[in-house]
């Protein structure tokens, strides 16, 4: 069925899908399912909570409303998303999408906070609730629809790498939970007479916080602006790595303005003696490259590194395995010998997990007291620095 959707809506499918236009069609998909969906779940519900009392079902039914206003909140997110960029937003609206997230979240945690009201409510005031096998086939319909929407949403959500959608999906998965409490709570009634609508509901609205609360801090994190995907980043460092007369990078910097809407910065180390025209013509080929198959807006720092100077060579190796002696994680960059009477300044950057930061004076000493044992004339002058990828084994060498 979700195959046959995409196939319908979405132009060129599954190649139509990389396109701006044809991830924007897949969401308007995936929120016009929601809506109808959930809306008509929500009617059936309604009848029957009303025809049996019972706050359980009539609390499931309100779910699926508040889960009728995420899809147009979604819906919508998409629809301004894919607005191009203007003068006034000039990397585009991509983050509305996360906006539209954030907003389904907040829904999700209010409906939560009434269920839990009413159900308190219920348990104080028992009534008894007239089951019926109408409002058991009603409930058992609602899971399967459920199951389907969670498995159609997580589906699109990944093809089209939407955050939306996949709290979308976590949303509909939740609810099979939850309306399979109800169903419980029902037959339960009908077969013992076992009063536990109150319970149960409270126990399904304590679930639906939890749930929401975690959907919040999803959508937050990339507002935030939280690290990278490790292997987005893995796959930008060995493709520049790649390319002939690249020594080493670092600095990489990764901003998110919505899904498909990623720049990045780096610094790319080649060498000092090489013809200037021909690294500036390697580097233009790198952000073309990154720019045509993987739509990723990429610009590169050049950073000239000396590599016929025997003794700078020296220091950059010795120094590179003290900092990984310290500690694996540390990498230095930027190295370059100033020689000098009495002494030889080796200048440095030393990238530093954020943990370590309280060490960052005794890691400098570490390392000036290595490069003191090499070689007495060597004093290090040092720049901590933290990376901002969270991909500590990052290769920042060439191979070879």
């Amino acid at each position: 069925m979700t195959e046959l959707l995409l196939k319908r809506f979405v132009p060129g499918y599954p190649a139509g899908l990389d396109t701006p236009a044809g991830r924007t069609r897949a969401g308007n998909l995936a929120g016009a399912v929601g809506i109808l969906c959930n809306a008509l779940l929500c009617a059936f519900k309604f009848f029957a909570g009303m025809v049996t009392g019972s706050v359980a079902i009539s609390a499931d039914a309100v779910n699926n409303l508040s889960d009728a206003s995420s899809s147009v909140i979604t819906l919508l997110g998409f629809r301004i998303a894919a607005r191009p960029a203007d003068d006034e937003h000039p990397y585009g609206h991509g983050r509305t999408e996360y906006l539209s997230g954030l907003a389904v979240s907040v829904l999700i945690l209010l409906i939560g906070a009434e269920l839990v009201r009413s159900s308190i409510g219920k348990i104080l005031h028992p009534a008894p609730i007239e089951a019926g096998w109408l409002p058991v086939a009603i409930l058992a319909v609602s899971i399967g629809v459920k199951l389907w929407m969670a498995a159609f949403n997580r589906t699109v959500g990944r093809l089209i790498a939407s955050s939306a959608l996949e709290a979308t999906a976590a949303d509909s998965r939740n609810d099979v939970i939850s309306t399979g409490a109800v169903l419980l709570a029902t037959l339960l009634q009908m077969a013992f007479g076992w009063q536990l609508d109150g319970f149960i509901g409270l126990g399904v609205a304590a679930f639906i916080l939890w749930s929401g609360w975690g959907l919040v801090q999803d959508s937050i994190a990339p507002l935030l602006g939280q690290a990278p995907d490790p292997a987005l980043v893995h796959h930008i460092a060995d493709v520049t790595l790649s390319y002939p007369g690249v020594l080493g990078i670092h600095d990489m910097i990764v901003h998110d303005y919505g899904p498909g809407r990623q720049f990045a910065s780096l610094h790319v180390e080649m060498a000092a003696s090489a013809d200037v025209l021909e690294s500036h013509d390697t580097i233009d080929q790198i952000e073309r490259r990154f720019l045509e198959e993987d739509g990723l807006h990429v610009v590169i720092h050049y950073d000239p590194v000396v590599t016929g100077d025997a003794e700078t060579a020296e220091a950059r190796e010795t120094l590179s395995a003290a900092a990984k002696a310290l500690d694996p994680r540390l990498t230095i960059h930027d190295l370059r010998i100033v020689p000098g009477t009495t002494h030889t300044n080796v200048v440095f950057d030393l990238v530093v997990p954020r943990e370590l930061d309280p060490k960052v004076k005794e890691l400098k000493t570490a390392l000036a007291q290595a490069a003191a044992e090499h070689d007495p004339k060597w004093l290090c002058v040092i720049t901590a620095e933290h990376g901002y990828t969270g991909a500590a084994d990052v290769d920042c060498e060439a191979k070879g």
